[in-house]
């Protein structure tokens, strides 16, 4: 079910991708020099950046377990995938229910050349890949109604996506749209990176990413907030994506006491 347009396949390895950034920060080889550069600037620059993301991945998987266990949500969309980093969403959800569909889209072709990984999923379930923008709703909507029933709740997930897009190009007209497509009882888990904490650290890391002609956006606590406008919040609400719901863990490793600069929170629909 991957979507491609004409030339999409082609990997542009002169500019760096955030989703081969990532997958530098946690420890994976689908990368590029370009990126591993970037990585290396930013790190140089804040330490902390492999650990915040590191602790992002693990608030994606606290989510989704909420979500398909004790929410019983049987429905994903995960936009701004990533290189698959197991355990992946998919494994999680199916895990408490293996009849759940998911459905990933990314925009980077390195993310589809490496999409049968995510396409591993159980028998009873279905897992599909569309190769999108977040900026495309529409099509993505589309792609996604070809698996799962838009009738019935869905799990909508935008971890670590929404501070490459900024304001003036309808960074919350975005979320605002793909909510809107979704039934009542839907989700939607979203990190977001703040300079709340660390914000000279996180001024550098934004210089360096524009330096790699990358758009980055640091957004406050409130203005976080403002993408979960009209939904009911879980417990503990927006905080460090490293405070939400540590009781969920499973699997991970001490990232000490310093700070973690990315909100993350979930929250359901009327």
């Amino acid at each position: 079910m991957a979507e491609t347009e004409p030339g999409a396949n082609r990997i542009d390895t002169t500019r760096p991708h955030p989703a081969r950034v990532y997958d530098w920060y946690l420890g994976g080889k689908d990368n590029y020099p370009v990126d591993e550069r970037l990585g290396q600037q930013i790190t140089a620059r804040d330490p902390g950046a492999k650990r915040a993301a590191r602790s992002n991945r693990w608030f994606m998987q606290r989510a989704t377990r909420h979500l398909a266990g004790t929410a019983g949500i049987r429905q994903f969309l995960d936009i701004g995938t990533g290189i698959p980093t197991e355990p992946n969403l998919h494994q999680i959800a199916q895990s408490s229910a293996p009849d759940t569909r998911v459905v990933y889209v990314d925009n980077d072709p390195i993310v589809l050349a490496h999409a049968e990984a995510l396409l591993r999923g159980t028998p009873e379930g279905r897992t599909e890949y569309v190769q999108a923008d977040v900026r495309e709703p529409e099509k993505i909507l589309d792609e996604a109604a070809r698996v799962l029933d838009l009738g019935r709740p869905v799990g909508l997930s935008l971890i670590a996506l929404m501070h490459f897009i900024a304001d003036d190009s309808g960074a919350y007209e975005l979320v605002e749209t793909l909510v809107d497509a979704l039934a009542p009882g839907s989700s939607l888990s979203l990190s977001a990176m703040t300079a709340d904490f660390e914000p000279e650290e996180v001024r550098l890391g934004i210089a360096a990413y524009a330096r790699g002609g990358v758009t980055l956006v640091s957004r406050s606590h409130a203005e976080v907030g403002r993408f979960f406008k009209g939904l009911d919040l879980v417990e503990p609400g927006v905080v460090s994506v490293k405070d939400w719901r540590p009781e969920l863990a499973q699997g991970e490793t001490p990232i000490g006491d310093e700070p973690v600069s990315l909100y993350g929170g979930v929250g359901f629909k009327r």
